[in-house]
């Protein structure tokens, strides 16, 4: 299957996205055929803030239908701060739309997982990733939520993490787990690899754009159709 990203939001998302991708279905001993487009970070981010869905799933929609014409069977949003809008860019959209949220729910129950703590936009962990978590009870940092998410979206659009950043985000995670009783951190943020990768914790870490990947390297692979996918986590 044709496989098409909805790229640049941010960059550095985007090449960990391809370079996942590209491993998990060379790993299956496959071909990756795959599209992916450039959207905007700085219009992306400034529509979260304001909420304003509809202008931002237009953005989609235009960047999908290039995806449709260059022979894409799916699109797939590499950001989830990125989903805010997504019913709305479902309603416009050309081609079917992988949801890098719905997996995760099942997943989290799958592992075990009684509770999780989010790291990412504000929206995304206001919302307990958009309220799509109901097998898995999900907690955020309250009294830090704007400055987290503010933080996030610094380093992001910077597309690089300092060690000062680093160290901050390791320690919202140990917050999570000590004082919030996660069992586990989320990478609810994609750009978050940018803090977290090649680090060592004393706390489990789930990188939510790993299951994602997973989700897309098998439709790659034509191992699931796109009928399969709510029951796919």
């Amino acid at each position: 299957m044709h496989i098409g990203l909805i790229g640049g939001i941010g960059v550095a998302a985007t090449v960990v996205y391809y370079q996942r991708l590209a491993a998990a279905v060379s790993a299956k001993g496959q071909k990756l055929d795959l599209t992916i487009v450039q959207a905007d970070a700085p219009t992306l981010v400034k529509n979260n803030r304001e909420d304003n869905r509809a202008a931002q799933a237009e953005i989609y929609a235009i960047l999908i239908d290039r995806l449709k014409a260059a022979g894409a069977d799916c699109a797939a949003i590499t950001s989830l701060g990125g989903h805010f809008c997504y019913d709305e860019t479902v309603a416009l959209s050309s081609l079917p739309l992988v949801s890098g949220v719905t997996p995760l729910d099942s997943y989290f129950a799958g592992q075990g997982l009684r509770r999780v703590g989010l790291l990412g936009t504000r929206v995304v962990m206001a919302t307990k990733l958009y309220g799509q978590l109901s097998q898995t009870d999900a907690v955020a940092i309250e009294d830090k939520l704007d400055e987290l998410g503010q933080r996030y979206i610094d380093m992001a659009l910077a597309g690089a993490a300092t060690d000062a950043d680093r160290d901050y985000f390791l320690d919202a995670g140990q917050r999570l787990i000590c004082d919030h009783g996660a069992d586990a951190v989320v990478l609810a943020g994609t750009d978050l690899n940018l803090a977290f990768d090649g680090q060592k914790t004393d706390y489990r870490v789930i990188d939510a754009l790993e299951v994602h990947v997973d989700l897309l390297a098998r439709l790659a692979c034509d191992e699931i159709g796109l009928d399969e996918l709510e029951t796919a986590g």
